[in-house]
């Protein structure tokens, strides 16, 4: 029988649509959803993993959906909520400017809150000032307009995010959980740290108060250097996203030398170009050769397409040609990429100190690429969480209005094929802050690392 996958959207609540214009029209909403679903069929790598009868029927029944939707904010939520279903955190939809400008998620007014997921719990952060003792840091939201967090979350927040992991699923659902437009209102339900309960109805407009307690860090540079105990050098690679971190650690790398052990700390690097993060990781190993990702992509012969179709499976045990065609036919013919074995060239002397590198679920993409090279240096041990678990090479693309489109293309596992996208490359040891230890401004994570290397030097 054939499925059909029900799309219900479901308006926020207390929200007017007034001040989203609708400049789309019937025509170019149903023509920016067939674009999509297009593209996601001939290039979304992971589309074998699809249930290709759902994901179909959830088109067929958006074509009449996007049509009678009110604005351009609704037809993208329906959007949104269809890329979801891919699960897939480098393919996504994000709205357009003209949208995403008037959409608030801290300012309430009076009130500033910054939401974190902290022990699968929405904690309170950061307060404006003014607020702090009304609402402390470290106050839980424990119901959103009358249903507890996990119901609010995964009815209106979860189902228009994509991810492929249930762990960053949950720490993005968390923080845009208060998203919405100027007017819109929440009832809030509160835990202080002092277990007392509180009730508040807040609503969205621009705060006056622009400061923000605990003051918030300043902006993380490209890379960081200090010195901790037994000389222990800690090391923060923030992103690969601009080329200068490798002239920054060359300018360090004469001050590395001195240390006995080292702390390169990945948890904030959200990734970029993977060539910038080898640069770095070729002088903390000796090896001259490293082994990087597995990769392929779908492989496109319209010939074969056509000879698969008059295929018959069995057929195709014993003749290559045969399979090529019916996995074209399929979806599932792939181009392998060369291995991506490499030789790091330097005339730099080569650290080889005992090494922990901090993981968490802010590690992604191209920092995860930087793991997978590093993989199985004895000298490394991995502290911390799973990682993001998405990486790979996205296909961008315009949708009417303005707002832009990814698909996801390529497919990298560790060299032997094992998979770390939609799971995450996970520690060694694992450890994660508690909100005892948010409460008390520890990070556990450094510390276990820390005393990691203190036994190592003894």
């Amino acid at each position: 029988m054939k499925q059909v996958l029900t799309f219900a959207f479901i308006f926020f609540t207390f929200y007017t649509f007034g001040q989203v214009p609708s400049a789309l029209t019937p025509a170019e909403k149903v023509y920016g959803l067939s674009k999509f679903w297009q593209e996601v069929n001939y290039n979304f790598v992971y589309l074998n993993k699809v249930d290709q009868q759902k994901w179909d029927s959830a088109y067929v029944s958006l074509i009449d959906k996007v049509q009678k939707t009110e604005n351009d904010y609704e037809y993208y939520r329906l959007m949104k909520q269809f890329c979801a279903m891919l699960k897939d955190g480098h393919t996504n939809i994000d709205f357009p400017k003209h949208i995403q400008s008037k959409l608030l998620k801290t300012m309430f007014g009076e009130y500033r809150i910054f939401i974190e997921n902290i022990e699968h719990k929405a904690i309170i952060t950061h307060i404006n000032p003014s607020k702090k003792d009304i609402i402390p840091p470290g106050s839980e939201i424990v119901a959103v307009n009358n249903l507890s967090v996990k119901e609010y979350l995964a009815q209106f927040v979860s189902p228009y995010i994509s991810a492929s992991t249930n762990h960053i699923l949950e720490d993005m659902a968390t923080i845009e959980m208060l998203q919405g437009f100027e007017g819109e209102q929440y009832k809030l339900k509160i835990k202080k740290p002092d277990s007392v309960m509180i009730e508040l109805v807040v609503e969205h407009s621009r705060c006056s108060e622009t400061a923000i307690y605990p003051s918030k860090n300043p902006t993380n540079n490209l890379l960081d250097l200090k010195w901790l105990d037994k000389q222990i050098a800690y090391l923060a690679l923030n992103s690969f996203q601009d080329k200068s971190i490798d002239s920054l650690f060359l300018d360090k790398l004469p001050e590395l030398y001195k240390a006995k052990a080292m702390i390169v700390d990945l948890r904030k690097n959200g990734g970029g170009d993977g060539e910038i993060g080898l640069e770095i990781l070729k002088y903390l190993i000796p090896n001259k050769k490293v082994n990087g990702s597995k990769s392929r992509t779908r492989n496109h012969i319209a010939t074969y397409k056509a000879w698969g179709e008059m295929t018959n499976p069995k057929d195709t045990t014993n003749n290559f040609e045969y399979r090529k065609a019916y996995l074209s036919y399929i979806g599932e013919y792939y181009y392998d990429f060369p291995n991506a074995s490499r030789t790091l060239k330097t005339s730099h002397k080569r650290l080889k100190i005992p090494t922990v590198v901090l993981i968490g679920h802010n590690t992604a993409s191209a920092a995860e690429d930087f793991l997978v090279y590093a993989n199985k240096q004895p000298h490394f041990t991995k502290i911390g969480s799973p990682t993001f678990g998405s990486t790979g090479q996205p296909y961008s693309f315009s949708l009417p209005g303005g707002a832009q489109a990814q698909v996801c293309t390529k497919q990298d596992t560790y060299p032997d094929g094992t998979e770390f996208v939609g799971i995450g490359i996970t520690p060694d040891i694992f450890v994660e802050q508690t909100l005892s230890d948010y409460l008390n401004n520890i990070d556990p994570v450094l510390e276990s690392a820390i005393k990691f290397l203190n036994q190592k030097l003894e």
